[in-house]
């Protein structure tokens, strides 16, 4: 695989007077994860980029018997089903998401299992009482939370006073070249008015300054950060375009300037990933960072 370049021109695309500590939930509306979006990202996106990262969260976990666990922004189940696998006996799993379509795709995925419950739920105002959990995890969700402090504050608030918060957020686009290729294609397509949602929302708090002073301002005194990363593949290059193209809030961003037939934007797109990371299979590397708080 030829080798990744640091970021050239088009590494500015929909980033200009953007930081990474911007408040981007608060200026800008919710991600939709609506329609056929939910399951294209469960089938293509899952085993992409969120299957050995769902693996490493559950493995830092590590349940314990009589465990009650919160999982926030459980998505379409990937962790969850990680952590059901886990858990031993008498430990619960609370899951958790804003979205109701994402977690039917979550229960019809774990299936029936009398430990589990999921419930829709905003991350900034958690129906739970006071020190109700052991432990809470979130896979790649507080990027989304539209007041992280306040997240953050409602995580401590539920957990007990020896509980710890495990989350994970993207590092930066520098560092994940896939959704990289992405976002500079459709700048490239759209020039006047490009799609921001990669750079802005799922790649854009990568900071670790800012991470930590979000996750201390929360409560949390003693916070750990660290890089975790690991290869990715599909099958083909246009499974990976559809992943994004489909399978994330693109997709209506796309229907919004006038998109209606994306075969055209999905064959650009594949070309471009395919020349980069190749087309059977298509491989590239991703990295995060792991937040241990508590």
């Amino acid at each position: 695989m030829t080798p990744f370049q640091p970021p050239g021109s088009d590494w500015d695309l929909g980033l200009r007077g953007f930081t990474a500590n911007d408040s981007l939930g608060q200026t800008m509306s919710q991600p939709s994860f609506a329609g056929s979006v939910p399951r294209i990202y469960h089938t293509y996106l899952g085993p992409l980029i969120f299957e050995d990262y769902a693996k490493d969260l559950s493995a830092r976990l590590a349940p314990g018997a009589n465990d009650r666990i919160l999982e926030l922004a459980c998505g379409t189940g990937i962790v969850t089903r990680q952590i059901v696998g886990a858990m031993p006996k008498g430990a619960t799993l609370t899951a958790t998401d804003i979205s109701p379509p994402m977690l039917e795709i979550a229960k019809q995925e774990v299936g029936t299992d009398p430990r589990v419950t999921f419930q829709a739920v905003d991350a900034c105002s958690l129906p739970f009482a006071a020190a109700s959990f052991d432990a809470i995890v979130c896979q790649y969700g507080v990027m989304f939370f539209p007041d992280k402090v306040k997240a953050m504050r409602e995580a401590r608030r539920v957990l007990k006073p020896r509980g710890r918060y495990i989350f994970n957020v993207w590092d930066s686009l520098q560092h994940n070249p896939i959704p990289r290729v992405v976002h500079e294609t459709l700048g490239r397509l759209f020039p006047d008015n490009p799609p921001l949602f990669v750079a802005q929302t799922p790649y854009g708090w990568f900071d670790r300054a800012e991470i930590e002073r979000v996750t201390r301002a929360g409560g949390f005194t003693n916070v750990t950060l660290e890089e975790v990363g690991f290869d990715c593949a599909a099958a083909t290059a246009e499974d990976v375009a559809r992943a994004w193209l489909e399978g994330t809030p693109l997709f209506p961003a796309l229907q919004e300037r006038g998109v209606t037939d994306l075969t055209a934007v999905r064959q650009t797109v594949t070309k471009e990933l395919a020349a980069r990371f190749g087309d059977k299979p298509c491989r590239s590397t991703i990295r995060a960072v792991v937040v241990t708080a508590a």
